[in-house]
């Protein structure tokens, strides 16, 4: 009966590691992954900064400061302003509807200017030729 007891306690070890083995063989292979993913991210993220040419001075609140600092410290980014130049970013990308939708409303609003600037240019060159016409009398 022992040698029962004492063989399922080896097969229960056995398993055990055996188990421990694959779990830190998936752990590997995951961290590979994660780190050749963080690098290919990196590599897009360095070619999209390179496109940055226009300087902003921002107010952030302590929590978005502090997610900025978190993505600093993963190694993704140099600075919280690159940070903050790819969220924006990315907020913009994910908005494309609103900002086509604005878009089109700000030519909208261009046209009717112009159409108020031809207007008032009319009025003006009218009264001017009326104001001229009454001086001559």
């Amino acid at each position: 009966m022992e040698d029962k007891k004492t063989k399922q306690k080896t097969k229960s070890k056995e398993k055990g590691k055996k188990h421990q083995s694959t779990l830190d063989e998936l752990g590997s292979h995951m961290e590979k992954f994660a780190t050749k993913t963080a690098e290919s991210i990196k590599k897009v993220l360095d070619k999209a900064m390179i496109a940055r040419n226009t300087v902003l001075t921002i107010r952030v609140n302590d929590e978005s400061n502090k997610k900025l600092r978190m993505l600093v410290e993963t190694g993704l980014f140099k600075s919280r302003s690159e940070s903050a130049a790819f969220l924006i970013q990315e907020g913009v990308k994910s908005q494309e509807d609103l900002f086509s939708k604005i878009s089109s409303k700000l030519e909208k609003i261009d046209k009717i200017r112009e159409e108020l600037k031809t207007i008032i240019k009319k009025e003006m060159d009218h009264k001017e030729v009326k104001n001229k016409k009454e001086a001559k009398k």
